[in-house]
């Protein structure tokens, strides 16, 4: 059965309303949905019709090919001036001595780990304090370039670069400007949690707004640059604030069409400030996933990080609209772990990632940062090799 004839039978359902028959037809049509119809979508229609709708524009874009990328983080530091309820990850100053505050030599270190070893980005994010000023990461980022001047810098949300920003004294626009000058290549999404005042103010209220972050982002694609987006998502928000949030995000990939990938990330309770929210479940998951790729059809990807979700959960949401997987990460991130995520040592080779795929009938494409492909292994086995830290991939002879 294809997936259009499949969306047809679930829309045979007598249980299933005009409205949403009408919904299923402008998104088969690839007709943009309004923000009212979104609500619908959520509110009446069940987890199979989402997913079934999600992965025919999933398969329209991109097949059955999805994406994955070598990468390791570095995370400067896990103290912060702010105070996000929902965070696990971060320790306020004055509990600094529970936290890490890494100098620019231990962070090029962490670079040299590298050397020998195919990555083709480092994605750095963490706390925001005043000795990561203007001055340093723009020194850091040229560090890193004249080290290794092929490795994409993928670096700091719109939170740290408006805190860096107010410090300096200068605008959005000269700072992104002076960042894209010292070798910053790509912006992560994080930060944005949920844009919608009401919400923020209640989980986020001292760190930028979400028109500040917005702007930022903004900036940086008039400078022809590219960077992802994210929604923090299961926590005290409604669907009218998820779609508020997806709004804003379209509104701006509309005007600039910088953004290339749409990262939903789950809300964890534990060891914050939220611990008493419980966290919602895997169907709600994966209605997110497959709402978003619907909702945002100005974007290119929707990733699911794996590392969050753990393994298992990932494969699903490759049905479910997602096209992508996130990277190897080399148990280099505590963002998620420490907030009781699936995954406590995120870690994954290139052999993993490419069964993982396999396993549900996807086909693995090593990508970098930018989306250009680095290698097809639709047809590539793995043969041991002690002196290649386990497996060499092969091509397959036809």
């Amino acid at each position: 059965m294809t997936t259009t004839e499949n969306i047809e039978r679930l829309l045979a359902h007598h249980t299933v309303s005009a409205s949403l028959r009408n919904i299923a037809g402008k998104v088969l049509n690839g007709q943009r949905i309004t923000p009212e119809e979104g609500l619908t979508l959520f509110q009446e229609a069940d987890l199979g019709l989402m997913g079934a709708l999600a992965n025919f524009i999933r398969e329209k874009k991109h097949g059955d090919n999805t994406y994955f990328n070598r990468n390791f983080h570095i995370e400067p530091t896990n103290v912060c001036v702010y105070d996000c309820k929902f965070c696990s990850y971060s320790r306020m100053i004055k509990k600094r001595e529970e936290g890490w505050e890494y100098t620019m030599d231990e962070m090029l270190e962490m670079v040299k780990k590298y050397d020998d070893q195919p990555v083709t980005e480092v994605h750095i994010v963490g706390g925001v304090l005043p000795q990561y000023d203007l001055e340093f990461y723009t020194s850091l980022f040229r560090k890193i370039k004249e080290h290794r001047p092929e490795l994409h810098v993928k670096a700091l949300t719109p939170v740290e670069y408006h805190y860096i920003f107010k410090k300096a004294k200068i605008s959005y626009a000269e700072g992104m400007k002076l960042m894209k000058e010292a070798g910053l290549d790509s912006m992560p999404g994080g930060g944005a949690e949920i844009f919608h005042p009401d919400i923020r103010k209640q989980i986020a209220a001292d760190k930028c707004t979400g028109e500040q972050w917005l702007a930022i982002h903004e900036e940086w694609h008039k400078l022809g640059m590219r960077s992802n987006a994210t929604i923090l998502y299961g926590h005290i928000e409604n669907y009218e604030h998820r779609i508020h949030h997806l709004e804003l995000l379209r509104q701006l990939q509309d005007r600039t069409g910088g953004f290339q990938t749409f990262i939903p990330l789950k809300f964890r309770n534990k060891d914050n400030q939220m611990s008493n929210v419980p966290e919602v479940s895997t169907v709600e998951d994966l209605k997110m996933y497959a709402f978003s790729r619907i909702y945002l059809d100005n974007f290119d990807h929707v990733k699911a990080y794996w590392p969050m979700l753990g393994r298992n959960n990932a494969q699903l949401t490759l049905a479910y609209g997602v096209d992508d997987i996130d990277g190897t990460i080399d148990d280099t991130t505590k963002i998620y772990s420490m907030a009781g995520s699936e995954e406590q040592h995120p870690a994954m080779s290139t052999r993993d990632l490419v069964n993982l795929i396999r396993q549900v009938g996807r086909k693995p494409i090593e990508r970098d940062t930018l989306y250009n492909v680095v290698m097809d292994y639709t047809d590539v086995v793995f043969e041991e090799d002690e002196q290649n830290r386990g497996y060499t991939a092969l091509p397959v002879l036809n």
